[in-house]
């Protein structure tokens, strides 16, 4: 590109010839002193070399000799200036090519290198060429740099050396050399031209704006080099890099038109920076609202901070998207899980999720797993008052002691949010979490609302795949997703991994797959729907122990499990997170469990699939629907689908309602239940009372507490075979396990009939 072809610039002084009053001896600014009838300058017509030229004689310490005229000097071109000089008489000077630095309003820009290395003239009527190239950009061969704050100058040659000398200077030639420079300029705008230095250490911010305001649609090129940037920087073109950027910690990049992970990757030249830098952007910046990390594979040597990496913002309610990629544990410590083990004390009747007078606080970090003895599964700090002395934890505590010692492990996270107090509306679809055994996948915010997790896969993380440690799983989204475990080869009791746990309520759990965890997900509160999950553990594990693969930990769940694959595995329902009911007459209640594949292969007979687990007494069955699924066990049978874990208590049942379980499907299955349960009782003999036992036909090891219908099939006969037809009235509650029924005829009969028995009460109007 050439200004003068393209814009029309002129750049060329006037000729001696034309007149000698735009010629000065001082700067060549306004006002100066010109050569017009000045005796120690005369114009030669008819020189052997030069034609018309201008002859001095030089008088003064620095002869100069400067054009008048202002010659513009645009950002991003460099201009040659050339003089031929000869002596002719006398000392012999020096020449060299000079100028001055013009800058907005006529000011002169101070500061600057305004002249050439000189040339030494040593020869009577040797002509000697003297060349300088001036420009805004500190390039390899600008001998004038001159900056973006000078606008114009005033070029000509200065005299040195001793005085008393006579020579003649054909006329000055100033053209545009900006193609020796700069490559492909009709589509980029190179930092270098407005100013930037790329040494490591001196500020471009104002030289990358400068460039960027010129660019205009083009790219902005950043040369070889490291460039720094002292505060924030907004580029709003695209960038070419051959060099790098160098920012504090606090300064934010942002990128307008090529905001993804590459670009931030060449702007820094290291993943772990440029993925950093990329979400610290993306959480302070308007323009968009998604991070691409564009197919790559991201390595990290250690756990990802994002609230210290975005630094300014404690919290954030704005949608942002992090898309697209892998993030990859390298094998290095800094996975190691910290575990510390102190003392605390703990009191239910007074704050039901925090510890007191806890020991060495200061080495118990936030978002650490909590275990001990009476501390239900997936239990974690929230937050710290190490003043107070005191932790606040996810969820209630079951059984703690009132004071005794608890083990914090804090597992290392690919991504983690801990820091951020609330974060909602965060989604992060199609990200792989490779943990290769070393590290965990995500830790959610503390608190926070319809955060989003949806095609991601979870590939082998070492502890957890995903966790939350406070409420930030409040109406959360974990769609289409798939979890793999580090532990495929293990038996299930050797597994220790969990999926991800819920503290809160609302979350929608869909279209997720699952593959040997301890847990597919721990539950600690009501209002989940779940649903097109395949969760499993094995189906070579013979006859070893399955564990469950959904844990409820609230017993008021409020929580429908549809269409899902339960697969070497079971639903457990416990309210270790909630172990005092927040009001009367809750208790295990809100859960329906429908139209669900149930599968086992080659389990012990007493395996169960559905399992409810009260851990205090006085708790009941208060709303549950146990419903079209399908039970099927492949290989040797078992006994039953269901039962109470009475590990720590059981339930009351004689407060049993609303509880249906019907049009259930059984393979290979000895006792299949129902409720209520339709069932033939017959006697042969003639006989007053007849009893059965439907111990074997109740679910959960309910009581057979009401009778609905009785119906004959077939003539009920009195001993003598008369037909009788009266009916019997009934008696529940009977036997041992209070699972029997009588029914009392009014005289001694025999025959058959379908007896209706419900477990629950039934109200009366």
């Amino acid at each position: 590109m050439n200004k003068v072809i393209t814009d029309g610039i002129t750049l060329m002084p006037p000729a001696f010839a034309d007149g000698l009053d735009v010629w000065s001896s001082e700067d060549g600014t306004p006002g100066s002193i010109t050569y017009d009838s000045d005796p120690n300058a005369t114009l030669i017509s008819a020189d052997a070399d030069f034609g018309t030229c201008l002859e001095v004689l030089k008088s003064q310490d620095t002869q100069k000799v400067r054009s008048m005229g202002e010659t513009p000097l645009l950002p991003g071109c460099y201009l040659r200036v050339t003089a031929k000089v000869k002596a002719i008489s006398g000392a012999f000077p020096s020449v060299r090519i000079a100028g001055w630095a013009g800058g907005a309003g006529g000011l002169h820009v101070d500061g600057l290198v305004e002249f050439s290395d000189s040339v030494l003239l040593d020869t009577y009527g040797e002509v000697k060429e003297v060349t300088a190239i001036v420009g805004g950009g500190n390039r390899f061969g600008v001998d004038m740099v001159w900056g973006r704050l000078s606008i114009f100058g005033h070029f000509g040659i200065d005299l040195t050396g001793p005085n008393g000398g006579v020579v003649r200077v054909e006329d000055i030639v100033i053209e545009d050399v900006t193609s020796v420079f700069l490559r492909n300029m009709m589509d980029v705008v190179d930092v270098q031209d407005y100013g930037a230095i790329g040494d490591g250490f001196t500020d471009n911010v104002a030289a990358f704006e400068a460039a960027d305001a010129a660019a205009a649609g083009r790219d902005v090129l950043i040369p070889e080099g490291i460039y720094h940037l002292a505060t924030t920087v907004t580029m709003n073109n695209q960038l070419r890099f051959e060099g790098s950027i160098d920012m504090p910690d606090d300064a934010i990049f942002q990128l307008t038109k090529d905001f993804g992970f590459n670009a931030y990757e060449e702007a820094f030249g290291d993943e772990t920076v440029a993925l950093k830098k990329g979400l610290q952007a993306l959480f302070n910046f308007t323009d968009h609202e998604s991070f691409d990390l564009g197919g790559r594979v991201i390595n990290l040597d250690e756990p990802l901070d994002v609230h210290a990496a975005v630094g300014n913002h404690d919290s954030f309610a704005g949608r942002r998207l992090i898309k697209n990629g892998e993030l990859r544990a390298r094998n290095t410590s800094g996975w190691d899980t910290e575990e510390v083990v102190q003392s605390a004390s703990y009191d239910i009747d007074v704050d039901r999720k925090l510890l007191t007078n806890v020991t060495n606080i200061g080495t118990i970090q936030v978002g650490s797993l909590v275990e001990e003895t009476g501390v239900g599964r997936e239990i974690y700090v929230h937050d710290i008052d190490v003043a107070a002395n005191t932790i606040t934890l996810s969820n209630p505590l079951y059984g703690a002691a009132a004071s005794q010692a608890y083990t914090f492990k804090r597992f290392k996270y690919l991504l983690d949010f801990s820091g951020f107090t609330q974060l909602s509306r965060l989604v992060i679809s199609k990200v792989d979490f490779s943990g290769i055994g070393l590290a965990s996948g995500l830790m959610l915010p503390k608190s926070g609302i319809t955060n989003t997790v949806s095609e991601c896969f979870f590939t082998a993380p070492a502890n957890r795949a995903m966790t939350s440690i406070g409420t930030a799983c409040q109406g959360m989204n974990i769609d289409k997703n798939q979890f793999l475990s580090n532990e495929q080869g293990l038996e299930v009791a050797q597994h220790v991994t969990i999926g991800f746990n819920v503290n809160t309520n609302d979350a929608k759990i869909r279209n997720n797959r699952a593959v040997r965890f301890k847990h597919f997900c721990v539950l600690s509160s009501a209002g989940y729907i779940i649903t097109g999950n395949h969760w499993f553990q094995a189906d070579i594990q013979g006859t070893s122990t399955r564990t469950a693969g959904i844990v409820l930990a609230d017993n008021y769940a409020k929580t429908t499990i549809t269409g899902n694959y339960v697969d070497n595995s079971f639903i457990e329902w416990s309210n270790e997170h909630n172990p005092t009911p927040d009001g009367p007459g809750f208790s295990f209640s809100g859960m329906t469990i429908g139209n669900n594949f149930f599968t086992v292969k080659d389990a012990e007979p007493w395996f169960r699939w559905v399992k409810i687990r009260p851990v205090d007494a006085g708790h009941f069955i208060n709303g549950f629907n146990l419903s079209g699924n399908v039970f099927k066990c492949l290989g040797s049978a078992i006994d039953r689908v269901e039962e109470v874990d009475t590990t720590f208590s059981v339930l009351d049942e004689t407060k049993t309602q609303e509880f249906t379980m019907l049009n259930n499907s059984f393979t290979n299955v000895n006792f299949p239940a129902a409720n209520p349960v339709k069932a033939v009782v017959s006697s042969i003999n003639a006989s007053g009372q007849w009893t059965a036992d439907f111990a074997n036909k109740l679910p959960f090891g309910l009581r057979a507490k009401n009778v609905s219908s009785v119906c004959s099939r077939g003539a009920i006969l009195t001993a003598a075979s008369a037909v009788h037809y009266n009916v019997p009235y009934t008696q529940t509650e009977q036997g041992t396990n209070q699972s029997e029924i009588k029914l009392n005829w009014s005289t001694p009969v025999k025959g058959e009939v379908v007896c209706t028995v419900h477990a629950e009460e039934i109200t009366s109007i």
